[in-house]
């Protein structure tokens, strides 16, 4: 595994490549089996994988946990290279934003529900940060994890709106033998609270099995709101079309249960998406 702290190196690499298809891996470190699932992906779909380490400053807003985000890249370089990956990059925020921060693109409506009404910058941010990677890697394919559902119609959404001529995939949320979602903010857990943690999972799963069972939308809600609040502080959760996040209507197929709590210190998002009978 070659490793790149330029956008000059990186990309006279990949240039001697382009006859291959190469697949991006975007992520800001911590890395976890859920991490290695969107490096196995890519190696399914392209002969060269590139994965990025980068916290991204913009994404985050004040009091957030940018400066304590973890750090693990020694082990986060043993795990890359076991996976065989081709090409680390690791790049400054210099280089990264070598012009500033400020940027034009804005990501929308979509970008100031769910978790955008608790973060509204973040992701303008993302969109900011992944349009970079998009730019300098200039991948066939860019994968990603459908735990972080809103991120990925925001990226879909970016790639089309900007013309990018790469293909995103998806991996389904990996998660624990409990049922958590695989997360690097699981290291803030506690003891006690990894132990409460899978109690959000099962929470969205007996809601989708309620409504599956025909318990209409707005009680199954209620329910799992009164449930998630007797243990963790409830951000939001709604149940919507998974093709945009939009209110279901009835020609809506895929339904997607999404929310975000917090509790002891820390924010965790979780997803289920199925299918809806009958239709």
């Amino acid at each position: 595994m070659q490793i790149f702290t330029t956008e000059k190196d990186l990309k006279l690499f990949l240039d001697s490549l382009r006859n291959n298809n190469i697949a991006l891996v975007p992520t800001m470190g911590g890395l976890h089996e859920g991490h290695l699932s969107l490096v196995d992906k890519a190696k399914s779909l392209a002969q060269i994988v590139v994965v990025s380490i980068f916290v991204n400053p913009t994404q985050f807003a004040r009091g957030e946990d940018f400066d304590d985000y973890p750090n693990t890249f020694d082990s986060d370089k043993l795990l890359l290279e076991s996976k065989k990956v081709d090409a680390l990059f690791l790049p400054s925020k210099d280089e990264i934003y070598p012009h500033g921060t400020e940027s034009d693109y804005k990501v929308g409506d979509i970008g100031q529900i769910l978790c955008g009404a608790f973060r509204p910058t973040h992701f303008n941010g993302v969109a900011q940060v992944v349009r970079r990677f998009f730019e300098i890697v200039n991948p066939n394919y860019a994968v990603f994890g459908e735990k972080d559902f809103q991120q990925l119609l925001i990226i879909k959404s970016l790639v089309k709106n900007l013309n990018f001529k790469i293909k995103i995939e998806s991996i389904p949320t990996q998660r624990e033998e409990d049922g958590l979602a695989m997360s690097t903010r699981n290291q803030y857990l506690s003891d006690l609270d990894r132990e409460k943690a899978p109690h959000f999972y099962s929470v969205l799963s007996d809601t989708r099995d309620a409504l599956l069972d025909g318990k209409s939308i707005y009680d199954a809600r209620e329910d799992a709101l009164n449930t998630l609040s007797k243990s963790f502080e409830v951000e939001y959760l709604e149940v919507l079309d998974a093709n945009n996040l939009t209110q279901i209507e009835t020609k809506t197929t895929e339904i997607i249960i999404i929310s975000a709590i917090r509790f002891g210190g820390t924010r965790l998002i979780d997803n289920l998406v199925f299918r809806r009978k009958n239709v």
